[in-house]
């Protein structure tokens, strides 16, 4: 599988959320929105006001990444052909999930954090478009990647080889290329995007450097 890169967007104001789009629309076929309740994790972002508005993409779409308690009461506020990222950890009923993703009109997918062992996770998967495996505790983002989580991409990747694997959290020029060789093939970064003053050619030297290119 080619590598895809995400941008991945954690912001604290709707204004903030705007402008980051913005730097993005139209140069990816996704963007990640980083959703976080202070509950689940210990920071806060934009809420469901600032989300159900947001701006049609230019041939691309969302990707909900909800880092809070029932994700299902955000999901179903959130209608439109978006991927729906729900934690394994938030999850008290499958079927309630499953029923607001249908609800909203949008397809589901499944995050882990670093510390919840896969075979958690394994017997969710058949019924998930996508997988997301954290590589650092989520929360904050510019936190260090945590390279044991190969080991989980490595062997996620060996009992699901047509699945969609997207890794979240230190993704740099790097550590793209570890991620990317354990078996990731979808590929979500902040920092390593948003510092640069050019986003469409910093988000092509993170493919370059997944493909074991030159990132320079």
């Amino acid at each position: 599988m080619e590598p895809v890169v995400i941008p991945a967007i954690l912001a604290k104001s709707r204004e903030e959320l705007l402008q980051r789009i913005s730097q993005v629309n139209g140069l990816v076929k996704e963007i990640q929105l980083d959703i976080m309740d202070g509950e689940f994790v210990p920071n806060k972002t934009v809420g469901l006001e600032d989300l159900v508005s947001v701006p049609a993409l230019q041939n691309s779409k969302y990707e909900f990444h909800w880092m809070v308690k029932e994700p299902e009461k955000w999901i179903e506020k959130v209608p439109g052909p978006h991927l729906h990222l729900v934690h394994i950890e938030t999850i008290r009923s499958f079927v309630a999930i499953e029923n607001a993703v249908k609800k909203s009109g949008g397809r589901l997918g499944l995050a882990i954090n670093p510390d919840t062992p896969l075979e958690r996770l394994i017997p969710f998967v058949p019924k998930a478009q996508r997988i997301l495996i954290m590589t650092v505790r989520p929360g904050f983002s510019g936190q260090k990647y945590i390279v044991e989580m190969e080991k989980k991409i490595r062997a996620l990747r060996d009992k699901f080889p047509r699945m969609d694997i997207e890794v979240d959290g230190g993704v740099n020029l790097e550590t793209v290329r570890g991620a990317y060789a354990a078996g990731a093939n979808i590929l979500a970064a902040a920092s390593a995007i948003f510092s640069s003053d050019d986003t469409k050619a910093a988000i092509e030297r993170l493919r370059q450097s997944a493909l074991g290119g030159n990132p320079a």
